[in-house]
């Protein structure tokens, strides 16, 4: 066994010790399992929802991005600075409203607001559809990190279900407490290490970033910069846009927002935050840095070219602490991502169908779906072929379209109603739906459109139409209910 297995494996042990070990002297009800008990002060808020945006797309997919796609990965750096922004006033709007009515989930939240169990149901089952490839990216970069990190040792199928059987352990024991305690081994990991890799690996290889960005122009013209069409401009704008509006619309991190134990820990966490953004450039270093020097990852193995510099630039126990932050990368929004899927599916699927069922009924049925979509998620790991920017670009599409009818939510006189919220948001998943599988763009739906239009993400297209028929049947069903009123009196 070489030193990097040993690091690795040592680390793995060490989190499964610490997710078991957080539930101690606390009665894991629902509330506990899933919101901490409402809480957690700004340092583990802040961990915590640092351990679930900066993931294993963070270690592979930023550097994959820039390795393969060069100017466009920039979008990365964009688009979470516009959320943090956003969050100092959504955040905790939205915790004070989940607070006074005792919420745990982000469709407990539409449900309340909206008085509509059934649009309750909609937002979990979308969000479910969109955690499932978010969790498949997890645990995708997890096989890829062991696997070459521990030196072909470990192939990615037994680090993938390795990686799932430890999630699903302290998960099901700790909940969202276990996720916090690792989110602290793991931010200390994954900061040390990407600020070193994305200093030394320009310095060592090229004498500079200066220097390394000239080798790469002078090598491949242009590839720094936006394309004119495809990933051009318009695309760029458009994606920022659409993973700004859907950066806390993930039901992990939406739910997780409940946790705080005061709204002013989001304020100050939306001052910190954008410097943490600055950890992705440093990753977007080592994608670019490996394009002369590991040249030949075709399409998904971009998302190797971190891992493969490594390997032939350290020694072995470097290559497993770099092994060990990668799985932690995995581990902790992996955690998240399985607690709100199983959560939204007993709380806000099973109960509003089978509404005699106790808290306690739920809080069970919840821990015991757990490993049932851990394994489904493994089974779509084993099948899937996309790269890991791929498979988050396409969940981003899906929650972003729950955005409009949240925002309207928190206005005083809401004009959106029930129906046009849920009309809304299932025209907007549609569309994502119909393009993604049929593997359709714009250009080719509508092939007039001049070139910018046809460039535009696919998401903001089905936001923009999920927003014209909210607009359209909330108009329409407040007038019948108006006519209705007048009939009565």
């Amino acid at each position: 066994m070489n030193a990097a297995l040993i690091i690795i494996f040592g680390v793995l042990l060490l989190s499964i010790f610490l997710g078991i070990r957080a539930q101690k002297g606390k009665d894991m009800n629902l509330e506990q399992w899933t919101v901490g008990g409402r809480g957690f002060g700004t340092v583990f808020v802040f961990l915590l929802m640092a351990g679930e945006i900066y993931t294993t797309f963070t270690f592979l997919g930023g550097s994959g991005w820039a390795y393969g796609k060069g100017g466009p990965a920039f979008y990365i750096i964009a688009y979470g600075c516009l959320a943090y922004i956003l969050s100092y006033w959504l955040l905790p709007a939205v915790w004070t409203y989940a607070k006074q009515h005792k919420l745990m989930s982000q469709s407990d939240f539409f449900t309340r607001k909206y008085n509509s169990p059934l649009l309750g149901v909609l937002v979990s089952l979308v969000g479910i559809a969109a955690l499932i490839p978010y969790l498949v990216l997890q645990l995708k970069g997890l096989g890829l990190i062991v696997s070459e990190t521990s030196y072909g040792k470990i192939s990615p199928a037994a680090a993938i279900w390795i990686g799932a059987v430890s999630i699903t352990v302290y998960v099901m024991v700790s909940g969202i407490h276990g996720s916090a305690w690792i989110s602290v081994v793991k931010d200390i990991m994954i900061l040390a290490v990407v600020l070193f890799l994305g200093v030394y690996l320009p310095i060592h290889y090229y004498g500079g970033f200066q220097d390394m960005f000239q080798q790469i122009e002078t090598a491949k013209p242009g590839f720094l910069t936006l394309p004119e069409t495809g990933q051009s401009a318009a695309w760029f704008s458009s994606t920022v846009l659409l993973t700004a509006l859907g950066f806390y619309m993930w039901p992990h991190t939406f739910s997780a927002s409940y946790s705080a134990e005061n709204p002013k820990v989001f304020r100050k966490n939306a001052i910190i935050m954008p410097l943490y953004q600055l950890v992705l450039l440093f990753v977007l270093f080592v994608g670019f840095a490996a394009i002369l020097q590991v040249p030949g990852l075709k399409d998904a193995d971009g998302d190797l070219s971190l891992l493969r510099l490594s390997l032939q630039t350290f020694d072995p126990w470097f290559v497993g602490i770099i092994g060990a932050a990668g799985l932690l990368t995995a581990l902790v929004p992996g955690s998240m991502i399985l607690m709100s899927a199983s959560t939204l599916f007993a709380k806000n699927v099973y109960k509003v169908f089978a509404p005699r069922t106790t808290e306690q009924q739920v809080s069970m049925l919840a821990k015991c779906l757990v490993p049932v979509i851990a394994l489904i998620s493994v089974y779509f790991t084993f099948r899937g072929g996309n790269t890991i920017v791929t498979l988050l670009l396409m969940g981003y599409s899906l929650v972003t379209q729950l955005f409009p009818a949240l925002l309207f939510s928190l206005f005083r006189h809401n004009m959106v109603t029930k129906q046009g919220a849920f009309c809304g948001i299932i025209t907007g998943v549609g569309a994502v739906s119909y393009i993604t599988l049929t593997e359709t763009t714009i250009g080719t739906l509508i092939p007039a459109l001049p070139q910018a239009a046809k460039d535009l993400n696919v998401g903001i297209v089905a936001l923009l139409l999920n927003m014209t028929v909210m607009a359209a049947v909330s108009l329409a069903t407040r007038k019948t209910k108006s006519a209705a009123a007048d009939q009565a009196a």
